[in-house]
């Protein structure tokens, strides 16, 4: 894809995310990736077909290597398959340059770790606003501080990470991804390390955000968690072995128990 091109379809994905358009839509078709061990070639992912539509709240699981993180990594534009094609908001980026990848993930796509990484010598203020400094927003001061507001922090912006618990670091996190403007969130594990109350906090916040527009996919290995998604894809081998609502019905969160 040529230089112009995928610039400028990323500065009109980019206006229409922050315009309030819906979250971008993913397209993976027919993807495959593998990666070699020495002599042994590895299959992570085989003959995958996924299509997210806008503003959906999506739960992956799995037993752990079944691909999980793989897929994400895909769709993040953090790798890139063997053969397939892997299309955000309409762009190919299977193909793209290192460069242009990077200019998606600025522009469209932001992670949610479990380990948080937030910058220990940075404020809750100063880590949130690193990820609107990075994807360019407009007034990136004042869109910090109104992500934080979303997750319920705003008085805890002086606060260094080592200051707040483990679920106000999740929170950060997560005030870091909304801070972009970005449509897309990946979050991989996100509640892996917290306790049952506190994971709930974040599901609870996630969930708002896909009510809001944005796109959420939420990579986990905990099936209870799973319910409260709008829909569950489920890997074996890195491969699909089911797609569709939640077994028994999508739950509300105060339903949950793990």
């Amino acid at each position: 894809m040529s230089q112009d091109g995928i610039d400028g379809q990323l500065a009109t994905l980019a206006v229409d995310a922050r315009v309030g358009h819906a979250g971008t839509r993913i397209d993976l078709d027919d993807l495959t990736k593998r990666y070699r061990i020495g002599e042994v070639e590895v299959t992570a992912l085989e003959g995958i077909n996924l299509h997210v539509d806008e503003a959906a709240f999506v739960a992956i699981v799995g037993p752990s290597g079944c691909g999980k993180t793989t897929l994400l990594n895909m769709i993040g534009a953090l790798d890139t398959p063997t053969s397939g094609s892997v299309r955000v908001g309409g762009i190919e980026v299977s193909g793209a340059s290192q460069a242009d990848r990077a200019k998606l993930r600025r522009h469209q796509v932001t992670f949610i770790f479990q380990t948080f990484n937030l910058f220990p010598g940075l404020t809750a203020l100063e880590n949130v606003r690193f990820g609107a400094d990075a994807a360019h927003t407009p007034d990136p001061g004042a869109r910090a501080q109104q992500a934080l507001a979303q997750v319920g922090l705003a008085d805890r912006h002086s606060h260094f990470p080592h200051q707040l618990s483990g679920g106000e670091q999740q929170r950060v996190a997560i005030a870091r991804a909304l801070a972009t403007g970005n449509p897309i969130v990946l979050a991989d594990e996100p509640t892996g390390e917290l306790d049952f109350r506190t994971g709930v906090q974040i599901l609870s916040v996630l969930e708002e955000q896909a009510r809001a527009g944005m796109t959420v996919l939420v990579v986990t290995h905990n099936r209870e968690i799973a319910r409260v998604a709008d829909r569950v894809i489920e890997l074996s081998s890195g491969r699909i072995v089911s797609d569709g609502p939640p077994p028994g019905g999508k739950a509300d969160i105060g339903e949950l128990q793990w």
